[in-house]
Protein backbone atom coordinates (compact mmCIF):
# COMPACT_ATOMS: atom_id res chain seq x y z
CA UNK A 1 0.00 0.00 0.00
CA UNK A 2 2.81 2.44 0.83
CA UNK A 3 4.36 1.83 -2.60
CA UNK A 4 1.07 2.61 -4.32
CA UNK A 5 0.59 5.78 -2.24
CA UNK A 6 4.16 6.82 -3.00
CA UNK A 7 3.65 6.38 -6.75
CA UNK A 8 0.36 8.30 -6.58
CA UNK A 9 2.10 11.07 -4.66
CA UNK A 10 4.84 11.31 -7.30
CA UNK A 11 2.28 11.51 -10.10
CA UNK A 12 0.35 14.20 -8.20
CA UNK A 13 3.53 16.20 -7.60
CA UNK A 14 4.38 15.97 -11.30
CA UNK A 15 0.90 17.17 -12.23
CA UNK A 16 1.09 20.12 -9.84
CA UNK A 17 4.51 21.02 -11.26
CA UNK A 18 3.24 21.04 -14.85
CA UNK A 19 0.16 23.04 -13.88
CA UNK A 20 2.32 25.53 -11.96
CA UNK A 21 4.47 26.09 -15.06
CA UNK A 22 1.39 26.71 -17.20
CA UNK A 23 -0.15 29.09 -14.66
CA UNK A 24 3.06 31.11 -14.33
CA UNK A 25 3.71 31.22 -18.10
CA UNK A 26 4.42 34.69 -19.52
CA UNK A 27 1.40 35.26 -21.76
CA UNK A 28 2.69 38.60 -23.05
CA UNK A 29 5.94 36.98 -24.17
CA UNK A 30 4.00 34.30 -26.05
CA UNK A 31 1.86 36.92 -27.78
CA UNK A 32 4.98 38.89 -28.76
CA UNK A 33 6.59 35.72 -30.11
CA UNK A 34 3.47 34.92 -32.14
CA UNK A 35 3.43 38.43 -33.60
CA UNK A 36 7.10 38.29 -34.51
CA UNK A 37 6.79 34.88 -36.16
CA UNK A 38 3.43 35.80 -37.72
CA UNK A 39 2.12 32.44 -36.47
CA UNK A 40 -0.42 31.19 -33.93
CA UNK A 41 1.54 27.97 -33.29
CA UNK A 42 3.00 28.97 -29.90
CA UNK A 43 -0.42 30.10 -28.65
CA UNK A 44 -2.18 26.96 -29.90
CA UNK A 45 0.45 24.75 -28.27
CA UNK A 46 -0.09 26.48 -24.91
CA UNK A 47 -3.88 26.13 -25.22
CA UNK A 48 -3.55 22.41 -25.98
CA UNK A 49 -1.28 21.86 -22.96
CA UNK A 50 -3.67 23.72 -20.66
CA UNK A 51 -6.67 21.75 -21.92
CA UNK A 52 -4.84 18.43 -21.47
CA UNK A 53 -3.75 19.31 -17.94
CA UNK A 54 -7.23 20.49 -17.07
CA UNK A 55 -8.51 17.02 -17.96
CA UNK A 56 -5.80 15.47 -15.76
CA UNK A 57 -6.73 17.82 -12.92
CA UNK A 58 -10.40 16.90 -13.19
CA UNK A 59 -9.58 13.17 -13.18
CA UNK A 60 -7.27 13.57 -10.19
CA UNK A 61 -9.79 15.71 -8.30
CA UNK A 62 -12.51 13.13 -8.92
CA UNK A 63 -10.27 10.32 -7.64
CA UNK A 64 -9.00 12.18 -4.58
CA UNK A 65 -12.45 13.55 -3.76
CA UNK A 66 -13.90 10.03 -3.94
CA UNK A 67 -11.17 8.69 -1.67
CA UNK A 68 -11.84 11.51 0.81
CA UNK A 69 -15.55 10.59 0.91
CA UNK A 70 -14.69 6.91 1.51
CA UNK A 71 -12.33 7.84 4.34
CA UNK A 72 -14.95 10.12 5.87
CA UNK A 73 -17.52 7.31 5.80
CA UNK A 74 -15.08 4.83 7.40
CA UNK A 75 -14.10 7.44 10.00
CA UNK A 76 -17.74 8.02 10.90
CA UNK A 77 -18.29 4.27 11.30
CA UNK A 78 -15.20 3.93 13.50
CA UNK A 79 -16.20 6.89 15.66
CA UNK A 80 -19.61 5.30 16.15
CA UNK A 81 -17.90 2.03 17.10
CA UNK A 82 -15.67 3.97 19.50
CA UNK A 83 -18.71 5.42 21.27
CA UNK A 84 -20.35 1.98 21.50
CA UNK A 85 -17.22 0.42 23.05
CA UNK A 86 -16.91 3.30 25.50
CA UNK A 87 -20.48 2.80 26.69
CA UNK A 88 -20.01 -0.97 26.80
CA UNK A 89 -16.99 -0.67 29.12
CA UNK A 90 -19.01 1.43 31.56
CA UNK A 91 -21.84 -1.11 31.42
CA UNK A 92 -19.50 -4.06 32.04
CA UNK A 93 -17.91 -2.28 34.99
CA UNK A 94 -21.32 -1.52 36.51
CA UNK A 95 -22.19 -5.21 36.16
CA UNK A 96 -18.88 -6.20 37.77
CA UNK A 97 -17.78 -8.00 34.62
CA UNK A 98 -14.13 -6.93 34.69
CA UNK A 99 -12.97 -9.50 32.13
CA UNK A 100 -15.40 -8.21 29.52
CA UNK A 101 -14.49 -4.64 30.44
CA UNK A 102 -10.79 -5.39 29.87
CA UNK A 103 -11.49 -6.96 26.48
CA UNK A 104 -13.70 -4.04 25.48
CA UNK A 105 -11.05 -1.55 26.66
CA UNK A 106 -8.44 -3.32 24.51
CA UNK A 107 -10.72 -3.10 21.46
CA UNK A 108 -11.42 0.55 22.25
CA UNK A 109 -7.71 1.33 22.34
CA UNK A 110 -7.20 -0.29 18.91
CA UNK A 111 -10.24 1.48 17.52
CA UNK A 112 -9.04 4.85 18.81
CA UNK A 113 -5.66 4.37 17.12
CA UNK A 114 -7.43 3.45 13.90
CA UNK A 115 -9.68 6.51 14.21
CA UNK A 116 -6.64 8.77 14.50
CA UNK A 117 -5.05 7.12 11.46
CA UNK A 118 -8.17 7.57 9.35
CA UNK A 119 -8.64 11.13 10.62
CA UNK A 120 -5.11 12.09 9.50
CA UNK A 121 -5.58 10.40 6.12
CA UNK A 122 -8.93 12.17 5.65
CA UNK A 123 -7.37 15.57 6.42
CA UNK A 124 -4.56 14.92 3.92
CA UNK A 125 -7.00 13.86 1.22
CA UNK A 126 -9.26 16.86 1.86
CA UNK A 127 -6.26 19.18 1.66
CA UNK A 128 -5.09 17.52 -1.56
CA UNK A 129 -8.60 17.74 -3.02
CA UNK A 130 -8.81 21.48 -2.26
CA UNK A 131 -5.40 22.08 -3.85
CA UNK A 132 -6.58 20.34 -7.01
CA UNK A 133 -9.75 22.44 -7.12
CA UNK A 134 -7.77 25.66 -6.61
CA UNK A 135 -5.31 24.72 -9.35
CA UNK A 136 -8.22 23.88 -11.67
CA UNK A 137 -9.85 27.28 -11.12
CA UNK A 138 -6.57 29.13 -11.75
CA UNK A 139 -5.79 27.12 -14.88
CA UNK A 140 -9.31 27.65 -16.25
CA UNK A 141 -8.86 31.40 -15.76
CA UNK A 142 -5.54 31.31 -17.65
CA UNK A 143 -7.14 29.32 -20.45
CA UNK A 144 -10.00 31.82 -20.79
CA UNK A 145 -7.51 34.71 -20.89
CA UNK A 146 -5.34 33.07 -23.53
CA UNK A 147 -8.32 32.14 -25.71
CA UNK A 148 -9.48 35.75 -25.64
CA UNK A 149 -5.98 36.98 -26.49
CA UNK A 150 -5.80 34.40 -29.25
CA UNK A 151 -8.89 35.87 -30.92
CA UNK A 152 -7.44 39.38 -30.67
CA UNK A 153 -4.09 38.18 -31.97
CA UNK A 154 -5.72 36.37 -34.90
CA UNK A 155 -7.51 39.58 -35.87
CA UNK A 156 -4.25 41.52 -35.63
CA UNK A 157 -2.40 39.03 -37.83
CA UNK A 158 -5.16 39.06 -40.44
CA UNK A 159 -5.11 42.86 -40.44
CA UNK A 160 -1.33 42.84 -40.79
CA UNK A 161 -1.50 40.43 -43.75
CA UNK A 162 -4.13 42.63 -45.39
CA UNK A 163 -1.94 45.70 -44.91
CA UNK A 164 1.07 43.86 -46.32
CA UNK A 165 -0.92 42.89 -49.41
CA UNK A 166 -2.02 46.49 -49.94
CA UNK A 167 1.50 47.84 -49.47
CA UNK A 168 2.87 45.22 -51.87
CA UNK A 169 0.30 46.17 -54.54
CA UNK A 170 1.06 49.88 -54.18
CA UNK A 171 4.80 49.21 -54.30
CA UNK A 172 4.36 47.13 -57.44
CA UNK A 173 2.49 50.03 -59.06
CA UNK A 174 5.16 52.47 -57.97
CA UNK A 175 7.82 50.16 -59.38
CA UNK A 176 5.99 50.16 -62.69
CA UNK A 177 5.88 53.96 -62.69
CA UNK A 178 9.62 54.16 -62.15
CA UNK A 179 10.71 51.32 -64.41
CA UNK A 180 11.81 53.57 -67.27
CA UNK A 181 9.73 51.72 -69.88
CA UNK A 182 7.36 54.24 -71.46
CA UNK A 183 4.70 51.62 -72.31
CA UNK A 184 4.67 50.26 -68.76
CA UNK A 185 4.58 53.78 -67.36
CA UNK A 186 1.58 54.58 -69.54
CA UNK A 187 -0.20 51.42 -68.30
CA UNK A 188 0.49 52.34 -64.69
CA UNK A 189 -0.68 55.90 -65.28
CA UNK A 190 -3.79 54.56 -66.98
CA UNK A 191 -4.54 52.39 -63.94
CA UNK A 192 -4.14 55.34 -61.63
CA UNK A 193 -6.36 57.48 -63.87
CA UNK A 194 -9.07 54.82 -63.92
CA UNK A 195 -8.91 54.57 -60.13
CA UNK A 196 -9.22 58.35 -59.81
CA UNK A 197 -12.13 58.39 -62.27
CA UNK A 198 -13.95 55.57 -60.50
CA UNK A 199 -13.48 57.29 -57.14
CA UNK A 200 -14.80 60.59 -58.53
CA UNK A 201 -17.80 58.88 -60.15
CA UNK A 202 -18.62 57.19 -56.84
CA UNK A 203 -18.44 60.52 -55.02
CA UNK A 204 -20.68 62.16 -57.65
CA UNK A 205 -23.27 59.40 -57.38
CA UNK A 206 -23.31 59.82 -53.61
CA UNK A 207 -23.73 63.58 -54.03
CA UNK A 208 -26.57 63.16 -56.52
CA UNK A 209 -28.30 60.67 -54.23
CA UNK A 210 -28.02 63.09 -51.31
CA UNK A 211 -29.51 65.86 -53.48
CA UNK A 212 -32.37 63.66 -54.60
CA UNK A 213 -33.13 62.75 -51.02
CA UNK A 214 -33.15 66.42 -50.02
CA UNK A 215 -35.51 67.25 -52.91
CA UNK A 216 -37.90 64.45 -51.99
CA UNK A 217 -37.96 65.49 -48.36
CA UNK A 218 -38.52 69.14 -49.27
CA UNK A 219 -41.37 68.19 -51.60
CA UNK A 220 -42.94 66.15 -48.87
CA UNK A 221 -42.94 69.15 -46.52
CA UNK A 222 -44.40 71.45 -49.18
CA UNK A 223 -47.16 68.99 -50.09
CA UNK A 224 -48.09 68.61 -46.42
CA UNK A 225 -48.29 72.40 -46.01
CA UNK A 226 -50.51 72.79 -49.10
CA UNK A 227 -52.81 69.97 -47.96
CA UNK A 228 -53.26 71.71 -44.61
CA UNK A 229 -54.19 74.96 -46.35
CA UNK A 230 -56.71 73.17 -48.61
CA UNK A 231 -58.28 71.61 -45.54
CA UNK A 232 -58.71 75.03 -43.88
CA UNK A 233 -60.20 76.51 -47.04
CA UNK A 234 -62.54 73.57 -47.51
CA UNK A 235 -61.02 72.71 -50.87
CA UNK A 236 -61.23 69.05 -51.83
CA UNK A 237 -59.36 67.37 -54.63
Amino acid sequence: MSGIRSTGGQLMASLFEKVSVLISANLHAMVDQALKSNSMAVIDQYVRQVEENLEDLEDAATTVGGEAKSLKRKLTDLEQKEDELDRAIDAFLREGNDAAAVAAQSRLNSTQRLVETYREQFKRQENEFQKLLDAKVKLEARLATMKQQREELQALLELAKSKETTVKAIKSLDDLMGSGDSDIERIAESIRTRLDKATTASEMRATNLDKQMDDVLDRGVLNAQLAERKKKLGITD
